[in-house]
């Protein structure tokens, strides 16, 4: 008797209740009517990343965010309170917010638009690019065996024009001469940083950031603390040459690496600008014990205030 009421109360996954719709095409419906959106939510989200690298480090950066934070704090105190004269004003200011963007960030509109002209975005070549990461290690190793004192940034995604700024504009080829003639104790333009963008000099003689975090040792010259600050706030890449020891440091990500041999300096270049990868990363426990400062820097390793 049980077995004739069984199918009743309990029927078969053969013959399903009315109304069932498979999950398999819920989920299939699903991503044909939502793909669109998806693509759209990532296009936008790469845009915004994007205008984020490229704004981060100018001077209408503190701007936008002081706007946009405004913006926000009216729109939601109207939204609660039902504002309504708030909710009209903020609204129109949105649709002027477009223009005064243009103004604010003009320079730096201008040079996006320059470099996009001037140059194909994918004309810097792996092939320029090698021969160019060579000349400076040429460079470097040669500055660090007559213990020049030097500072180099390389300039990558965020614009280093603002420090530009503050030194002597060059627009030169880069070679070991040329560095070598900058860093001279006996040049006016020894005593600050020189910028590179792609493989030419942008600049000599520039003042960058100090770094404010406490350092582990007392001796870290200013020369040394500078290539931590612009890394701190830029995503540049420093190179340093301690006037007193000859010592090699690279500094990526405001995490600096000392006293690195030709070797290891070669092989920190390549990991960056080819791989992508900072040259800390994935290092041995010897490798992680160059990072720890070194009383080597005295009261001359400094950068010109």
């Amino acid at each position: 008797m049980a077995g004739k009421f069984l199918p009743k109360f309990f029927p078969s996954d053969r013959t399903p209740m009315p109304g069932y719709v498979p999950l398999r095409h819920t989920m299939w419906k699903f991503l044909i009517e939502s793909w669109r959106n998806a693509i759209e939510i990532l296009i936008l989200a790469i845009c915004i990343y994007q205008v984020y690298r490229a704004f981060r480090a100018t001077r209408g950066a503190h701007i936008l965010v002081g706007l946009g934070i405004i913006i926000v704090v009216l729109t939601l105190v109207s939204q609660v309170a039902n504002f309504t004269v708030i909710s009209w004003l903020v609204t129109r200011a949105t649709a002027l917010l477009a223009f005064a963007l243009v103004v604010i960030f003009q320079p730096e509109l201008r040079d996006a638009l320059a470099r996009l002209g001037s140059r194909s975005i994918f004309s810097y070549s792996s092939k320029r690019r090698l021969a160019f990461l060579e000349r400076l290690a040429d460079a470097v190793i040669v500055l660090s065996k007559r213990r020049i004192g030097a500072l180099f940034a390389i300039e990558r995604g965020i614009s280093l024009k603002k420090f530009l700024e503050t030194g002597v504009t060059l627009d030169a080829q880069f070679s070991p001469e040329l560095a070598l003639t900058v860093f001279h104790p006996k040049t006016p333009l020894h005593d600050g940083g020189m910028i590179l963008a792609d493989d030419r000099v942008a600049g000599a003689a520039c003042v960058f950031p100090v770094t404010q975090r406490e350092m582990h040792d007392r001796s870290t010259g200013l020369r040394h603390r500078a290539a931590i600050g612009l890394t701190e706030e830029t995503d540049a890449v420093t190179v340093v040459v301690s006037e007193e020891t000859g010592g090699i440091a690279i500094c990526v990500e405001g995490k600096l690496e000392r006293n690195l041999t030709e070797k290891q300096f070669r092989e920190a270049l390549a990991k960056v600008f080819l791989t992508g990868k900072p040259p800390h990363e994935n290092d041995s426990a010897e490798e992680l014990d160059r990072q720890d400062p070194v009383a080597a820097a005295g009261s001359r390793d400094l950068v010109s205030d």
